[in-house]
């Protein structure tokens, strides 16, 4: 049986989007029209692919097959392609990256636009998370992670800076009024504001000092998880609400202007900074590969 390519696409772009006009925006297309195509792949093969609703459009069982098998082969024909369109002067096209949110914060504001102006020709887009997920079969070209959150089989290049620290801080008004902890068991008397990742419990903060580890279950007034509410933790540790542990660089602004105070620096964890990988079983679409290439020019 032979389907048409571009059906195939129109379905995947619907799929991934979870709605036509999610996946219309994304290629650019009238969403009638990729219902059109959609249709017509699924009286093409006798089968739905897409359960719709007023509200939202997952794929059946059936499509989440398909999708599980075309996703690999037309990565491959999109890098194929990138490869060819290579061989002009300037690299061009998409790369599609995804990063935890302290990367987007943190390690690429250095970055991106340097990169910007010396490729004009490539598109990056940019997804950050805080969850594990499969780069490729999420339609990504690479990913950034730490060092133990990589994926195996995966190509590793340092991409930032190669240490980096977490930092325990809190407003000088409720240090004042709290006591200022020499010792981080002591933080078990302090109100602490904690973050959590989704899908994950609640972790205890870790520090280390003279080759000691010490592991405390803080307990405090507020709980995040990071997808956009980093930002909450900080304003309400610089408000007085209670200590916080976080990346030095994210806290450094406010550290020195004095809206928060460091506290139990010696004990602050450090760990390796993070890496971007992508797949050695693939071609490398040019696009990335200029990326990689700039990368390791910075660092």
């Amino acid at each position: 049986m032979r389907v048409d390519l571009a059906d195939l696409n129109a379905f995947i772009a619907v799929a991934r989007a979870q709605g036509f006009r999610e996946g219309a925006r994304a290629m650019g297309v009238s969403a009638s029209g990729l219902s059109e195509a959609v249709r017509r792949l699924e009286a093409q093969l006798g089968v739905r692919l897409l359960n719709r609703t007023t509200r939202s459009v997952t794929p059946t069982e059936a499509g989440k097959r398909l999708l599980a098998r075309l996703q690999p082969a037309l990565s491959e024909v999109d890098a194929a392609l990138a490869e060819v369109n290579g061989l002009r002067d300037r690299p061009a096209g998409r790369l599609k990256l995804n990063v935890p949110i302290s990367a987007a914060r943190l390690i690429l504001p250095a970055i991106v636009p340097a990169f910007l102006a010396a490729y004009p020709d490539i598109q990056l887009e940019i997804t950050a998370e805080e969850g594990l997920i499969d780069v490729l079969a999420a339609g990504c070209d690479a990913g950034i992670r730490y060092d133990e959150r990589l994926e195996q089989d995966m190509i590793a290049v340092p991409i930032g800076p190669r240490v980096q620290r977490f930092a325990a801080a809190a407003a000088p008004a409720y240090l004042d009024k709290r006591g200022r902890p020499d010792h981080p068991q002591q933080l078990l008397l302090h109100d602490c504001l904690r973050m959590r990742f989704s899908g994950r419990a609640v972790q205890p903060w870790e520090f280390r000092r003279d080759g000691e580890t010490v592991k405390v279950d803080v307990n405090g007034p507020l709980l995040v998880e990071p997808s956009g509410a980093v930002e909450l933790i900080v304003d309400a540790a610089e408000a007085g609400s209670g200590v916080i542990y976080l990346f030095e660089d994210w806290l450094r602004p406010h550290l020195d202007n004095g809206a928060l105070e460091a506290v139990l620096e010696p004990w602050w964890q450090s760990f390796t900074g993070p890496f971007l990988y992508y797949s050695g079983r693939r071609l490398v679409p040019p696009p990335l590969r200029a990326f990689i290439d700039f990368v390791k020019s910075e660092n």
